[in-house]
């Protein structure tokens, strides 16, 4: 969630020695690096017992679990019909744009999950028609809001007293609202250890029944998906119960806030260690976090996509985009840590140039072998080794351990020049997809969910490029990152990966084969690469 707000109330007193992190400058509290703060305890093992649910929460049961499946049903059964009465007979875009609206509404209605779900769609601009990610958008802030009774009364519980004992206000009309939470301002009567307030802060309460309906909607999930397996055509494209279990992964975590708190530290303390300076996260308070409750420092600044904003404050927008790449894969290449739901309601432009990022409950976190994996597949893919990107692919958990992979490169031709989508129709399209899928599912393909977190702030990144920096040189960037990396960091990479640092070169021919160009360009922008995408469907929909 995204909250444009003015810079926080600062506290002149001077405090302890604040842990490493990236934070502002100043702020409304320091988070002592000498003792471990209060919803700290036992973190960890936090951590652990909500990832051991997952197998227990996607098991399928013998029987169905009945009304939550009969609601899911009738919700979306009604959707479908009423775009087949009302809204099928529109053009084209339209039609889809009609039917789009009332699935949105009918995730809505059925709650969290299948919120959560619409947010993973409204992230996947070139994978799911437009008509349904502008839609499905609207499920990042504009999701109902609880009553502020409700919400009172959940604060309340939490704080284990009145709210006015520690709020001197807090607003009844929320700043934004999404499935799992919505975030509130308010002002506490003091700072933490007493410091005179007051403190202008950001709440962010958890909706009193999604923990519930998360746990039945998983197991109605789970005993749905083995049936959809080759049945539809969006299930024949992945192994449902895989993603099933992936996106249990990544939600349940997200019920405890005492970890996304942590998830701040933890992103912080990366950011600090790497030296980023472009980067800010807000301070969770030291004491106000729990299991459905999480008080935060406010931040200010321009919304992502304020382009005009931006540029008039004078900030380099073809800067702030390399920031943000280099930010993103750092982490994780470094560190094995990254904020894994990068969009536009999730970060801000500060007026000092620095990108503010908020609402840390889903983080991606690399184990050490499966971080060398991820820099193994980085660094193959900038020197078009392909045996090498396939065999960090394994080892990040995407095919069995004992995989033959030459019979895959061979199966699926990977070694063969890529082919130009400007030469096939339509059908032949799909069908080569649609075999290169079936060829992996047959190896026993799945998607860590590391993985497809990082592919979805891939695709937002894409955006943020068309969005903020139209006319940079892809080819060029692609290039300068590859070399930063090798510069800042190719001695501990090297030894990571037990190769020899002055192997290392740069080879971008996979890399424009995947943009469609032959290898003889030597620059491309992402304005020309979107003309180009734009000649592909053109090209696509007449041969259809």
């Amino acid at each position: 969630m995204s909250v444009t707000a003015s810079e926080s109330t600062v506290d002149p007193a001077a405090g302890p020695a604040e842990r490493p992190g990236t934070f502002a400058a100043r702020g409304p509290w320091t988070l002592g690096a000498d003792r471990e703060l209060a919803w700290q305890h036992r973190i960890d093992l936090r951590r652990a017992v909500a990832r051991r649910r997952v197998p227990e929460l996607t098991e399928p049961g013998r029987f169905p679990p009945g009304p939550r499946v009969l609601r899911v049903a009738r919700k979306l059964a009604l959707a479908v019909l009423g775009w087949r009465l009302f809204g099928r007979r529109r053009g084209r875009a339209a039609s889809r744009a009609d039917l789009a609206h009332r699935l949105r509404r009918a995730a809505d209605s059925l709650g969290p999950t299948y919120i959560k779900l619409g947010q993973i769609i409204s992230s996947g601009e070139g994978i799911f028609p437009p008509e349904l990610v502008a839609e499905f958008r609207k499920c990042r802030d504009q999701v109902p809001a609880e009553p502020f009774d409700v919400v009172e009364r959940v604060v309340r519980e939490e704080l284990g007293c009145p709210v006015s004992e520690v709020f001197a206000e807090l607003d009844r009309v929320p700043l934004a609202a999404a499935s799992i939470a919505q975030v509130h301002r308010a002002v506490l009567r003091e700072g933490p250890d007493g410091a005179r307030g007051p403190v202008e802060v950001v709440v962010k309460v958890q909706r009193p029944s999604v923990a519930r309906l998360v746990v039945e909607d998983l197991r109605a999930m789970s005993w749905l998906a083995p049936f959809l397996v080759g049945r539809i055509p969006v299930a024949s494209l992945a192994n449902p119960p895989a993603l099933v279990e992936v996106f249990a992964q990544t939600i349940v975590e997200e019920l405890d806030f005492r970890l996304e708190a942590q998830n701040m530290l933890d992103v912080a303390e990366s950011f600090d260690r790497l030296g980023q300076t472009s980067f800010v996260v807000p301070r969770p308070h030291p004491e106000l976090v729990t299991r459905r409750l999480l008080v935060m420092e406010r931040l200010s600044g321009f919304d992502f996509d304020a382009v005009d904003d931006i540029t008039a404050a004078g900030i380099d927008t073809h800067q702030l985009v390399r920031s943000g790449m280099i930010g993103f894969l750092e982490g994780a290449m470094m560190h094995g840590v990254f904020h894994g739901d990068l969009h536009g309601g999730n970060l801000f432009v500060q007026r000092d140039g620095k990108t503010a990022l908020l609402d840390f409950g889903i983080v991606g976190r690399l184990s050490e072998p499966r971080r060398v994996a991820f820099l193994r597949l980085l660094m193959s893919s900038t020197m078009n080794d392909v045996r090498g990107q396939l065999a960090a692919i394994r080892d990040l958990g995407a095919l069995p351990p004992d995989t033959d992979l030459e019979a895959v490169i061979a199966e699926l031709g990977l070694d063969a020049p890529p082919i130009d989508p400007t030469t096939l129709s339509r059908d032949e399209l799909v069908a080569e997809v649609n075999r290169v899928v079936k060829a992996l599912l047959g190896y026993g393909a799945r998607m860590p969910k590391e993985l497809m977190l990082f592919a979805k702030n891939m695709v937002f990144l894409d955006a943020a490029i068309a969005n903020l920096a139209p006319d940079v040189d892809l080819l060029a960037e692609i290039t300068h990152l590859a070399m930063y990396f090798a510069q800042t960091h190719g001695a501990e990479i090297a030894a990571a990966l037990g190769v020899d640092p002055g192997s290392y070169r740069v080879d971008l021919s996979a890399v424009k084969g995947s943009f469609g160009v032959d290898d003889t360009v030597d620059a491309l922008t992402y304005r020309q690469l979107q003309e180009r995408r734009q000649l592909i469907r053109k090209r696509l929909s007449r041969r259809h």
